[in-house]
């Protein structure tokens, strides 16, 4: 298989190729599109940024005062984006050496469980526990529109690649298509029932899009969570990935593995090779391959420790996973 850039790419060759040990455990990643930095998230409520070049340096930057899960950088890699679950977005220097907060904004009444950088980077979207996706000018900081229409927590938003359209999530499945230009709901584009249960025992919805992600055409969407759940307090069920169809709302496929591993997923990505990369964690972390055609994988990695994020790097050639142990591993799809 060949990625964008022309390199030779094989998921059953994937390997380990660095690892950073950090203090505390990890809760999300993301890869810049400079490929210049990993940026993440921890337990110890900083936002944190590791090179690439030698993974091993890296810097912390502090402003939230809570976990950090949202993040989104800008095309050229100047301004990083983070979301945390105090509701503040900040902005960043990102290639800083010593990055301090631009701004700061109370953005949301509660977690801000996602963030979405158009692909212009003039415009980013946040969404969270308070029902509320909002649009912010990346220039100033000015909210350029409010979105209301989710009757439960929004847990995943995604712009289309031309950036004209905001698809959400929520806690129930129910997936919501937006005008970013208007400021306006377009449409009810699809229910991802798989992706939600009401657990009658501890009286408890589990559910929502843990992750998403979309085809570089815009016509597919993906949702990863979790499914078959039998017990909402601890968390416990299946891996589950719903593709959907686009404009039309289509269930296409629904994505498990053939070991019904426990879990959610927590990281999706595409790759222009044709297939998806899944990350999963909560019965032990795993990175999962899809052809998106049939029901199962074609490939699966054990991992070290529970996943609870993922990035890719820009050139498609490399996976990061923020892990549970603490530590932050790169994957290359390169063989040796």
């Amino acid at each position: 298989m060949m990625n964008d850039t022309g390199a030779a790419v094989s998921p059953d060759k994937t390997r380990l190729v660095t690892e950073y040990k950090h203090s505390r455990p990890l809760i999300a990643c993301y890869w810049d599109p400079q490929n210049s930095y990993v940026f993440f998230g921890a337990e110890d409520n900083g936002v944190h940024r590791l090179s690439v070049a030698d993974g091993k340096t890296s810097i912390t930057m502090t402003g939230h005062d809570s976990w950090v899960r949202a993040f989104g950088v800008s095309p050229d890699g100047q301004t990083l984006w983070t979301g945390g679950y105090d509701g503040r977005l900040i902005w960043w220097p990102a290639a800083a050496d010593k990055p301090e907060p631009i701004r700061k904004l109370d953005a949301h009444q509660g977690w801000i469980r996602a963030l979405a950088t158009r692909s212009d980077g003039k415009v980013i979207a946040t969404c969270g526990n308070d029902l509320k996706i909002r649009l912010w000018d990346t220039a100033d900081g000015k909210m350029l529109n409010e979105l209301s229409g989710h009757a439960s927590h929004i847990y995943n938003i995604v712009f289309s690649p031309d950036g004209t359209t905001l698809y959400s999530c929520d806690l129930k499945g129910i997936v919501k298509a937006w005008d970013c230009a208007a400021g306006t709901f377009k449409a009810d584009v699809v229910t991802a029932a798989a992706l939600h249960k009401y657990d009658d025992t501890f009286r408890a919805d589990i559910g929502g899009a843990r992750s998403i992600a979309m085809t570089a055409d815009g016509t597919q969407l993906a949702l990863g969570g979790i499914t078959n759940v039998s017990n909402a307090f601890a968390g416990v069920g299946e891996i589950v990935v719903v593709l959907v169809e686009l404009p039309g709302g289509k269930i296409l496929q629904q994505l498990e593995t053939k070991a019904k591993s426990r879990g959610a997923v927590w990281g999706l990505a595409w790759h222009p090779s044709g297939f998806w990369v899944g990350l999963s964690g909560g019965g032990g972390g795993w990175l999962n391959f899809w052809k998106g055609d049939t029901q199962h994988e074609f490939h699966s990695m054990k991992l070290k420790s529970d996943g609870r994020g993922m990035g890719m790097s820009p050139d498609r050639t490399q996976i990061a996973v923020a892990h549970a142990d603490s530590h932050l591993r790169l994957y290359s799809l390169v063989p040796a």
